[in-house]
């Protein structure tokens, strides 16, 4: 593990990263050819990455969205919050209570200029530069002490990430997920999803791809029942552990996820 002091603070351009990826998946400009370049050869033995990256950010827009509107949501804590695209978890949480507090936690450090070139305007948001798996640095930061108050609900956002994680006891995604759990105050909810795929071939690729593209910086690609077993514990929001773009879409013309080589594949659990 790392931490805050000791992730790098320069952008390699030649290693693409899990972030810039995401980001010209959906469009962004925060990225650079090597980023382009691993997506096209990606592209060629999973072809639905580029709708999956939508998807799996509209998900996140409605579960925020719902959170705030349903549950009365006013704190989130994002990790592995990637670049700064449009509808961001404090502006959709902010259109529906403008007191909502948000930070964005990330350790790919062109997240780190890009957010706080955004948010110095918005004294309820910040941005920390740290790895998710960090948690004592996490929630001791200044500025999450500042705007999170962990005696109240909190939403904790794992969005897309788990699959950056390598398997390990201590720091693994299912120790990350029950160290967070158990600073969380009762009716806190765990936001989790990440890519899966039950056929071994494409598990096996992806993960070796991602592996040698990031130089090492991934986990893997994981099955429906290794994210199950992040949930235990916690009520599961209807309509349970699904493939995100099924998860409450807006109407029934959402786009969907077409294709099933991987998924994004997660949902919503409540802290009893």
């Amino acid at each position: 593990m790392h931490t805050d002091k000791q992730l790098s603070t320069s952008i390699d351009a030649e290693v693409p990263t899990a972030a810039r990826m995401y980001d010209h998946y959906l469009g962004g400009k925060d990225n650079y050819a090597a980023d382009r370049a691993a997506c096209e050869e990606l592209d060629k033995v999973v072809p639905s990455t580029r709708r999956l990256a939508v998807n799996n950010r509209r998900f996140l827009q409605r579960v925020v969205r719902t959170l705030a509107e349903d549950h009365g949501i006013r704190q989130f804590l994002d990790h592995g919050s990637g670049l700064p695209t449009q509808d961001n978890v404090h502006q959709v949480a902010q259109r529906v209570h403008p007191d909502s507090h948000v930070v964005y936690v990330d350790n790919d450090p062109m997240v780190l200029v890009h957010g706080r070139a955004l948010l110095e305007q918005d004294e309820r948001t910040a941005v920390i530069h740290a790895d998710m798996r960090e948690t004592d640095a996490i929630f001791a930061h200044p500025d999450t002490r500042r705007l999170i108050d962990f005696s109240q609900p909190v939403a904790v956002l794992f969005n897309s990430v788990m699959h950056c994680i390598p398997d390990s006891d201590t720091d693994g995604p299912l120790a990350v997920a029950r160290r967070v759990a158990a600073r969380l105050a009762p009716g806190s909810f765990m936001v989790m999803c990440q890519l899966v795929s039950e056929d071994p071939e494409v598990r096996a690729f992806v993960t070796d791809f991602m592996d040698k593209a990031t130089q090492g910086h991934w986990g893997r690609v994981r099955q429906e029942k290794d994210v199950a077993a992040l949930f235990e514990g916690l009520e599961i929001l209807e309509p349970g552990l699904v493939e995100v773009s099924t998860w409450r879409p807006d109407s029934e013309v959402t786009p969907r996820q077409l294709t099933h080589e991987w998924i994004e594949f997660g949902g919503v659990g409540r802290l009893p």
